[in-house]
């Protein structure tokens, strides 16, 4: 059974107050939560990896407990979110994909309601690698206020032998969205799209 010891976590908030406009009357706040791990699979091939997205549904959990809990007096106004991967360069891409139950399930589990496909971006990276990870709103995959990404990285890795696993939350959408398309504000959130 494979593991995934922690080496890092980190916790990333920002209040966004204009962008170049009007000053929003509240700042949108959007964080990101990641966690540099020992890669198990590093340096071979692996024919059978899905049942190591069961060994990192607990860290999946955990950074969306503290990332919820970084938003503090607004972690109830989260409305969408996103996830991604860095593979060092020992690894593969598919390693990255373990993500997306983990993660993905995790914040969906806690952001009620939410039946949009939690949006995802990932890749093989060398030493202090960035990834532009996406944002989705939480209900409907077509709010085009909430198109949004977070840029991550860790300046000390991912080492060869390790992946960056990423999550990303907001509340509300970019400050001066208006670019049309549904609102959040007209969501049904029967289907995840509308």
């Amino acid at each position: 059974m494979p593991e995934f010891p922690i080496r890092k976590i980190v916790v990333a908030m920002e209040d966004v107050f204009h962008d170049g406009g009007p000053v929003a009357e509240r700042p949108r706040r959007r964080g990101a939560a990641l966690a540099l791990v020992k890669n198990p699979f590093a340096g071979r091939y692996e024919p059978d990896l899905q049942a190591a997205m069961e060994d990192l549904k607990p860290l999946g959990s955990m950074l969306t407990e503290r990332l919820i809990a970084a938003f503090g007096d607004q972690a109830g106004l989260i409305d969408a979110y996103g996830k991604g991967a860095i593979v060092g360069t020992a690894g593969e891409i598919e390693h990255g994909a373990l993500w997306h139950v983990p993660g993905g399930y995790a914040m969906r589990d806690r952001i009620s309601p939410s039946k949009a496909i939690v949006p995802s971006a990932m890749k093989v990276g060398g030493f202090g690698a960035s990834l532009d990870v996406p944002l989705g709103h939480v209900n409907a995959a077509y709010v085009r206020s909430h198109f949004d990404a977070i840029p991550v990285s860790a300046p000390d890795g991912p080492r060869p032998d390790e992946i960056l696993f990423c999550l990303v939350m907001s509340c509300g959408g970019r400050v001066h969205a208006r670019m049309g398309g549904l609102e959040a504000k007209d969501v049904t959130g029967e289907d995840g799209l509308r």
